[in-house]
């Protein structure tokens, strides 16, 4: 793809950075709310779960005809791999994706009577944290690139979101599967939060995930390039 007379499409970065700010609004928001309702530990992750899985497919229905609706830097990264999107727009995503978390766990700690920045001191330093991590981010790639490349792209946000939410149970650290959301989340000392010093393990995990899943996708569906534009869901840049 050619980055020749290449600008910045304002309208999809818009997007990313409001799209990312409420799915980090939600998870931290929920997870303050469960802590509040209840202080039963399984029911506090359920509803965690239940409310960014819904909130989740709501933002990419919404927001995926500006952008593509990835929202993480791991979904750009791969699409840029495929083709789908040129590196300028590409490295715009990314920052707005992490700039737009971390206003969103901002604006959920202001919700909730809390400082604005509180740093985070759960401990996920532990390395079987670290690898559900990798596991988590690669199945949710998969998910996401199959479901384009086998022309359902329409299920897309449901298929995402039902993942998000199942993933949050069969993975040991609850799914963050997203560098975006693992840094946004260190700015909250509450259910959702991650310390600073246990969010690089996360990242690096995130991004190894990333390069497991270009070698598996392509051996799956070698033509995946064909339809790398369309992810999450089929969107039109400015022009």
């Amino acid at each position: 793809m050619s980055v020749a007379g290449w600008r910045p499409d304002t309208r999809a970065l818009v997007a990313e950075f409001v799209g990312t700010a409420f799915l980090l609004a939600a998870v931290v928001g929920s997870g303050i709310m469960a802590e509040r309702l209840t202080d039963d530990v399984g029911l506090q992750l359920l509803q965690n779960a239940f409310a960014t899985a819904g909130v989740l497919v709501a933002l990419i229905l919404a927001l995926g005809p500006a952008s593509g609706a990835h929202f993480n830097p791991a979904v750009t990264i791969t699409d840029r791999v495929f083709g789908g999107i040129d590196t300028p727009t590409a490295v715009y995503y990314v920052i707005a994706q992490t700039l737009g978390g971390i206003l969103g766990v901002i604006v959920a700690n202001a919700m909730f009577g809390l400082d604005l920045v509180e740093w985070s001191t759960k401990d996920r330093s532990a390395g079987h944290l670290a690898f559900a991590e990798g596991v988590a981010t690669l199945g949710l790639l998969l998910v996401i690139f199959g479901v384009v490349r086998s022309g359902r792209a329409s299920a897309a946000a449901f298929a995402v979101g039902g993942y998000i939410g199942g993933a949050y149970y069969f993975t040991s650290s609850t799914s963050f599967a997203n560098p975006a959301v693992t840094v946004a989340r260190m700015f909250s000392d509450t259910f959702a939060g991650i310390e600073p010093a246990s969010a690089p393990l996360f990242v690096v995990a995130q991004l190894v995930a990333v390069v497991v899943a270009v070698v598996v996708i392509r051996a799956i569906y070698p033509h995946i390039g064909d339809v790398a534009e369309r992810v999450i869901v089929p969107h039109q840049m400015d022009d």
